[in-house]
């Protein structure tokens, strides 16, 4: 576990919900390791201001380099379209796609030479056009006029003005530094900030002037409108990882007139994020750490009234977990639409704006998200999956009514054989707990199969009930997949997140292990064949099971936890950490008591670690000290590190969805399997 080990499994949402190519053989048949380098992904569905078109991203498939490019769906005659492309030069593509308030164009970020740039696509023909933004730094900078490096923008609704956001560009003179490689490093001192600038619009979409500076200080995290637009939200954190020290926002109010007098709303929270503005203009809707004692990145849903300056805790009492995605407020300004997580189904909910109260709305897919509208809210979009349905584009007149599937490219062809999920529920030490088994078809009585229990990320994340490529590849072997929701887990309310606080290894060890024993109970599955894996704070989990028990006969662990002393010096975040231990220097029986590697003097499982070389959030050495430990035990132990691979670009590689790293999931996946089938084949001699 790690400061941002939770961002792991985020990551994979951040891609949006999967699909697979249509060019895959005919046949029925569970993927092979190849097929999953042919998985693409859709996201961010974005509704036209008329209603009647939509833009979507799709993510290529790690074979074709993982680039994303924006799709035009025609809403009334159901078809789609590729609407942008890229040169060769430009390995990530199109994205964050928006549409001027007029329909007339849309918006997006590409790097298409030196910078990230935003460009404007006319819908009435013609390429895109960057608008070649400049920026004069702040005085204190010293530095020339130069190219804005674009990290995010928000348009006004009125059209009239964009909100863009970028990092200062280097100097000059810095730059002739890097040249000369008198390049050292003075850590936590950087002077470039990310910064918000105002970009003047004519009636056709064109910039209208300069970009005008924002008096927010950086580091600038986002920026909304109110509906008028004539004013701004904006977030922002200290510079130079003061975060590590702990939560460091602030949020101001900007009027467009006057950009350089910004208000700091002091009680606003520190933690705030994804703010949305009520239709009247009069309340601020937001996501914030929870009220109760609850890991870092558990949030509530709450408003802020601008005129009486008070909070409220809108979901405090909830019991399922407020998703990443912001709040829409309905028409009438009555209620707001959340994306939830339920136990292992991801919805929508409903929070009365008066009274708090929540209910759910009914979809047919255990998983919806990406809820989008427009200003009209003439129409709602969503994306739905199961674990048998890759991701589908829903249009619907409003969220709770009959929607229809709309046409996208390379749907889950019929040729890639899936098994449904079953959801598995059991009891432990006073908790009802459930999971997801993966059943292969050939299971039956008398006929038990292996089974691989594959523990998720964070600790604060979920196994939720949508599509994913791993288990049916693993199933393609023969082999069940039962994949936990122990204590810790997101999805189950704030009591339940917290249940594992200073207990890593402890209790969640025992709700995993009781799972399995459930799964052996009531499921064809072999006892004397058990595989664990896991990735992040699954590979820690992993890294705990292997000192725990000699039950299973290997162990997989991805990017883990082995050392809570360690990995809280070198990680990029200790802020995560220190709620589950406090700070180990000051507890030292309680870090090392939640360390892996203080159960390796135990350990005989054959290990195996898979580990990214630029990983930031769990760094190389805590797999290279257990696989010292292990290899120094004499147990049998293997270690493959990945060049170039960061945390969370590893996991979605591995677990088969697209990566820009062309063979490093395809590898993985590989040893996954050979050892587990090593396993089990010396088991049944």
């Amino acid at each position: 576990m790690s400061a941002s080990a939770r961002r792991c499994f985020a990551a994979f949402l951040s891609f949006g919900l999967f699909v697979i190519p249509a060019t895959l053989p005919a046949q029925a048949r569970f993927p092979a390791n190849e097929d999953l380098r042919h998985v693409r992904g859709v996201s961010a569905p974005r509704l036209s201001p008329d209603g009647k078109a939509a833009v979507v991203q799709i993510t290529g498939a790690t074979a074709d380099g993982a680039k994303s490019h924006l799709w035009l769906v025609d809403l009334q005659q159901n078809n789609t379209r590729q609407l942008t492309y890229s040169p060769a030069a430009d390995k990530q593509g199109e994205h964050d796609a928006a549409w001027l308030p007029d329909g007339t164009s849309v918006l997006f970020l590409a790097k298409r030479g030196e910078q990230v740039q935003l460009f404007r696509l006319p819908m009435q023909g013609g390429e895109a056009v960057p608008y070649g933004l400049k920026i004069s730094p702040p005085a204190d900078m010293k530095a020339e006029t130069a190219a804005l490096n674009v990290s995010s923008f928000a348009v006004a609704p009125d059209g009239r003005h964009i909100a863009i956001l970028g990092k200062d560009p280097a100097t000059a003179a810095e730059q002739k530094k890097q040249r000369d490689k008198d390049d050292a490093v003075w850590v936590d001192h950087d002077s470039h900030g990310s910064r918000v600038y105002l970009l003047a619009l004519t009636q056709t979409g064109e910039a209208d002037g300069p970009l005008v500076a924002v008096a927010v200080p950086p580091d600038v995290q986002s920026a909304a409108w109110n509906p008028d637009s004539e004013q701004l939200v904006v977030l922002s954190h200290a510079m130079n990882n003061t975060a590590d020290l702990g939560p460091t926002g602030r949020t101001w109010l900007v009027r467009l007139d006057a950009p350089e007098h910004p208000e700091q709303l002091a009680a606003m929270p520190a933690t705030a994020k994804n703010v949305v503005w009520s239709r009247d203009g009069k309340l601020l809707a937001f996501h914030a750490q929870s009220t109760k004692d609850a890991p870092p990145g558990y949030s509530d849903l709450y408003l802020y009234s601008l005129s009486g300056k008070s909070l409220r805790d809108l979901s405090s009492g909830f019991s399922g977990s407020i998703s990443e995605e912001a709040p829409v407020f309905t028409a009438d300004g009555e209620s707001l639409l959340q994306s939830v997580e339920m136990g292992v189904k991801a919805g929508i909910a409903k929070f009365d704006v008066v009274s708090g109260q929540v209910s759910t709305l009914n979809f047919p897919a255990p998983v919806v998200r990406s809820l989008n509208t427009n200003q009209k809210q003439t129409g709602w979009l969503y994306l739905s999956s199961s674990s048998t349905q890759a991701a589908m584009l829903e249009f619907a007149p409003a969220p709770a009514e009959m929607a229809r599937t709309v046409k996208i490219p390379d749907l889950l062809p019929e040729s890639w054989k899936s098994a449904a999920s079953q959801v598995v529920h059991w009891q432990n030490e006073g908790l009802t707990l459930e999971g997801l088994l993966y059943l292969p078809p050939q299971a039956a009585p008398g006929k038990p199969v292996p089974l691989i229990v594959d523990v998720h990320g964070g600790p604060l994340g979920a196994w939720n009930d949508d599509f994913a490529p791993l288990p049916q590849f693993l199933m393609g072997h023969g082999w069940a997949v039962f994949r936990p929701n122990p204590r810790g887990s997101s999805g189950y309310g704030a009591a339940f997140a917290a249940a594992d606080k200073n207990d890593l290894g402890g209790g969640d060890y025992r709700d995993i292990m009781a799972g399995v024993d459930a799964v052996l109970k009531r499921f064809p599955v072999d006892e004397n064949r058990l595989g664990l894996m896991g990735y992040s704070y699954g590979g820690e989990m992993a890294g705990f099971v292997e000192g725990k028990t000699a039950r299973f006969k290997a162990i997989v662990s991805g990017a883990p936890v082995i050392d809570q002393y360690s990995e809280y010096g070198t990680e990029n975040n200790s802020w995560y950490d220190r709620w589950y231990f406090g700070k180990p220097w000051e507890h030292p029986a309680d870090a090392w008591r939640q360390s892996p590697l203080a159960g390796t003097a135990r350990a005989s499982t054959p290990f195996l670690l898979l580990q990214g070389e630029a990983d930031k959030t769990d760094p190389l050495g805590q797999s290279e000290e257990m696989y010292r430990a292990l290899r120094q035990a004499g147990v049998p132990v293997e270690m493959v590190t990945y060049p170039r691979e960061d945390h969370g670009p590893l996991a979605r590689a591995i677990f088969g969805y697209p990566s820009p790293e062309p063979w490093h999931g395809f590898d993985g996946r590989k040893r996954i399997v050979d050892f587990f089938e090593k396993a089990f084949a010396q088991s049944a001699k």
